[in-house]
C-alpha cells in the first residue's frame, strides 16, 4: 500500500484522470432520450412524441430513484481499494449485484401498479397515457439490467477506472441508436420498436459492463465472491444502511424536482416552459460536476481506505480549483451568453424574455450549487452517508417551507420565490456538508484531526 503524499499536481492528474471520462459519459445521457424522440418524430403523429416522454419520464423517474446502487457500490469499493483488500471489493461487488437484480425483479412485478400510480401523478392525455403505459411495460423489463449495470459502474469507478464506465454507456448508446432505428423503420414496428429498442440496448449494456470489468480486475483474483462469504465475511448491516441512506437521499432530491415541475406548472405554461429552460442550463452545468464528483467519490475512497488523511486534503484541495474554474466558466458563459442561448433553444419571443428576467438566476446557479455537487462525492467515499442523508433532509425541509409560504414574506413574483427556494436548496447542502467536513475527517481517519474547514 503507498503511503506518501502525493503532490498538488499528482493530485489533479489523478482528479483528471477520473473526471474527464466521467464528463463525456454524462454528456451522452440526453443522447438516448433524443435518439427516441427523434425516431418517434417522424412517425407522423405528435401523440408518440408526447407518450415517449411519458414513458421516458415514468422509467427514468424510477431509474434516478435507484441511483444510489451505484453511489453505494463505489464508495464501499473505494475503500476496499485503498485498503487493498480484493476479498472486500469481491464482496461488495457480489453483494451490489444481487440487490439490483433482486430490486430489477421487483420493480418488474409492481410495474402495473407503479404505472398506475405514477400516471395518475401526471395526468397526460388518455391517448398518451396509454402509448406512454405500453413503452413503460417494456422499457421496465430491462430493470434488472440496468439496475445491476448501475452496480457495476459504480464497482468501475471505485476502482478508479472512469473510461470503462464511459465505453459502456456509448455502447449503450450506439446500439439503441441502431437497433431501434432497425425495429422501427426496417422490422416495421413502429412505435414500440422504438421501446424494444432501448429494452434490448440496456441487456447488451450489462453483457458489456461485465466483460469490461472482468478486464478491469485481471490480476486481482476472481471478480465474484462465494455466497457463503457474504454470511461470514460481509457487514450487510453497514451495506445496507449505505444504500438505504443515500436511497432516501435521493427521494429527497427528487420530491424538490417534482416539486419545482409541479408548482411551475400551476403558474402557467410560459413559466413551466421557461423553467424548463432554465433547468437545461442547471443539468449542463451538473454534467460536468458531476464528472468531478465522481473522482471526488473513487479518490475520497480510496484514501479513506488507505488512511492517508494528507492525501485526502490534497483532494479537496484539487477538487476546490477544479470547481471554482468550473464555476467561473459556467457564470460568464451565463452572465454574457443567456438571452442568445435561450433564443436558440426556443424561438418563442415569450419564453426566451422570461429566461432572460431570470438572468440572475441562470448567473448563481453554478456559484451556489458547486459545493454541493463535489461534497456530496467526498461525503459518499467516504460512506458518511447519514450525513448526506441529514443535510438533503434540512435543505428539502427549507425549500418547502420558502416555497410554499415565501409570498408572505417574501417581496418577490412567485416564480422568483420558487428559485429563490431552490437556490437555498443547493445552497444549504453545500455549506451545511462543509460546516461537517473536518468533524467528518477526525472521526474517519487517524491523523485527520486537524483538519480544518480551510482545507476546502
Amino acid at each position: 500500500m503507498q503511503t506518501h503524499a502525493y503532490s498538488l499536481g499528482k493530485i489533479n492528474v489523478l482528479i483528471l484522470r477520473l473526471a474527464l471520462p466521467a464528463i463525456l459519459s454524462n454528456i451522452t445521457v440526453p443522447l438516448l432520450g433524443l435518439c427516441d424522440t427523434f425516431i418517434s418524430g417522424h412517425l407522423g403523429a405528435e401523440r408518440y412524441i408526447a407518450a415517449i416522454a411519458v414513458g421516458t419520464m415514468l422509467v427514468n423517474s424510477l431509474y434516478w430513484l435507484f441511483g444510489f446502487l451505484r453511489m453505494g457500490t463505489t464508495g464501499l469499493t473505494a475503500e476496499a481499494f485503498g485498503a487493498s483488500d480484493d476479498a472486500q471489493r469481491r464482496r461488495v461487488f457480489t453483494s451490489a449485484f444481487l440487490l439490483a437484480l433482486a430490486l430489477g425483479g421487483a420493480l418488474m412485478l409492481l410495474s402495473p401498479l407503479l404505472e398506475r400510480l405514477m400516471l395518475w401523478i401526471m395526468e397526460p392525455e388518455p391517448a398518451t397515457a396509454s402509448l406512454g403505459g405500453e413503452y413503460f411495460r417494456i422499457s421496465i423489463m430491462a430493470a434488472p439490467a440496468i439496475l445491476a449495470t448501475m452496480t457495476v459502474t459504480g464497482w468501475m469507478i471505485g476502482s478508479q477506472n472512469t473510461l470503462f464506465p464511459m465505453i459502456t454507456a456509448i455502447s449503450v448508446n450506439v446500439i439503441n441508436i441502431a437497433l431501434s432505428f432497425s425495429l422501427v423503420f426496417g422490422a416495421g414496428w413502429g412505435f414500440y420498436g422504438v421501446a424494444w429498442g432501448t429494452c434490448a440496448a440496456n441487456w447488451c449494456g450489462l453483457v458489456i459492463a461485465l466483460l469490461l470489468a472482468r478486464c478491469l480486475n485481471r490480476g486481482h483474483g476472481a471478480l465474484w465472491a462465494p455466497l457463503r462469504s457474504l454470511r461470514r465475511q460481509m457487514d450487510m448491516r453497514r451495506f445496507f444502511r449505505v444504500n438505504s441512506d443515500l436511497m432516501m437521499r435521493s427521494a429527497c432530491i427528487m420530491a424538490v424536482l417534482f416539486a419545482m415541475t409541479s408548482m411551475g406548472g400551476r403558474m402557467g405554461d410560459r413559466t413551466l416552459a421557461v423553467n424548463a429552460l432554465l433547468m437545461q442550463f442547471f443539468m449542463f452545468f451538473s454534467y460536468f460536476m458531476d464528472g468531478f464528483a465522481f473522482s471526488g467519490e473513487a479518490l475520497a475512497g480510496r484514501f479513506a481506505g488507505a488512511r492517508q488523511s494528507g492525501n485526502l486534503r490534497g483532494v479537496l484541495r484539487g477538487l476546490a480549483l477544479w470547481a471554482a474554474a468550473m464555476v467561473a466558466l459556467f457564470t460568464s458563459v451565463y452572465y454574457f451568453f443567456l438571452t442568445p442561448v435561450a433564443r436558440m433553444l426556443t424561438d418563442v419571443t415569450g419564453v426566451a424574455e422570461g429566461v432572460a428576467e431570470m438572468h440572475v438566476v441562470a448567473t448563481l446557479i453554478p456559484v451556489i450549487s458547486a459545493a454541493a455537487f463535489i461534497l456530496d462525492g467526498i461525503y459518499i467515499g467516504m460512506t458518511a452517508t447519514w450525513r448526506l442523508l441529514l443535510t438533503t433532509l434540512v435543505a428539502m425541509v427549507a425549500f418547502f417551507v420558502i416555497s410554499l409560504s415565501g409570498s408572505l414574506w417574501l417581496p418577490l413574483p412567485p416564480n422568483g420565490i420558487l428559485w429563490c427556494a431552490f437556490l437555498t436548496f443547493l445552497l444549504l447542502r453545500g455549506t451545511l456538508l462543509i460546516a461537517e467536513l473536518p468533524g467528518e475527517l477526525r472521526r474517519r481517519i487517524p491523523g485527520g484531526a486537524d483538519a480544518r474547514v480551510s482545507d476546502f
